[in-house]
């Protein structure tokens, strides 16, 4: 089996190897993953980060070899916090990183990361193993998201998902949720009321058949941060979210859940 790493901001991951095909997430950067299969200018890779499966455009894969893959499995991860980082690599060259990013085996002390036989220094926020203050720090994150455009599968604040937002902030304050919010839903223990949730906590919705199809971050009483059709702030209550343009409920609450509390007695 193979191994790759993002060396690049962002490298779509496709439901089929097409470019064509649906996007149906990103890896970010720094972010690694195994390598199942090969095709003509094709990877089907499973993401260490959440499990997630794709096709990657196999030009945008940089290789990493079996050791290196498992000390980044090892180590705690440091995470931009940016919504834009710059970081030198030449005179001429630079590294763009989106919030959210990896970076590989850092060096806290030296503030310098590497990737392969690369090393670089980083500027700016950086987060590293579980925040303190988990709480605050999400929702200072997630409100630099706001007005970022919906992207069916995007990660990145130039475009990003429902899930693929609450994803990213809670990768920020050091914890790993799954990528969709169908399995998301499945975290974390059940809150009863609105009035009984934090700021932080996650707010889930269904259709008429009962599927989760949305999910947003608990902001203050009777507030939600979502991504639909941009990243937004909207009322909530036991009914679901009350879009405030459009004067209409456009989601309907199926359950809340605390998942950082819960993670933290695991």
């Amino acid at each position: 089996m193979d191994y790759g790493i993002s060396g690049l901001s962002l490298i779509p991951v496709r439901k089929e190897p097409s470019e064509k095909s649906e996007m149906v997430t990103q890896v970010l950067f720094g972010e690694h993953f195994e390598i199942f299969e090969e095709m003509v200018g094709w990877s089907h890779v499973k993401l260490a980060w959440d499990g997630y499966e794709g096709w990657i455009d196999s030009k945008m894969i940089t290789p990493l070899n079996v050791r290196r893959f498992y000390q980044l499995e090892k180590r705690a991860f440091a995470v931009t916090g940016d919504i834009l980082s710059i970081v030198p690599v030449t005179n001429e060259q630079n590294l763009m990183l989106v919030a959210g990013s990896t970076l590989p085996v850092w060096r806290p002390y030296l503030r310098e990361f590497s990737i392969g036989s690369e090393k670089y220094k980083a500027a700016g926020e950086v987060f590293y193993g579980k925040s303190k203050n988990q709480r605050d720090v999400l929702i200072t994150q997630a409100l630099k998201y706001f007005n970022a455009p919906y992207l069916w599968g995007g990660r990145s604040p130039f475009g990003i998902d429902c899930s693929g937002f609450t994803q990213v902030i809670y990768k920020m304050i050091g914890l790993t949720i799954p990528r969709d919010a169908s399995q998301q839903v499945k975290m974390g223990t059940a809150l009863s009321f609105v009035d009984e949730a934090k700021h932080g906590d996650l707010a889930f919705f269904d259709d008429e058949e009962g599927n989760i199809v949305h999910v947003g971050i608990i902001w203050k009483r009777n507030k939600i941060i979502h991504a639909s059709g941009k990243v937004r702030i909207d009322n909530v209550d036991q009914f679901g979210i009350f879009n405030i343009d459009l004067k209409r409920y456009t989601h309907k609450m199926r359950v809340m859940k605390n998942i950082i509390d819960s993670n933290e007695t695991d």
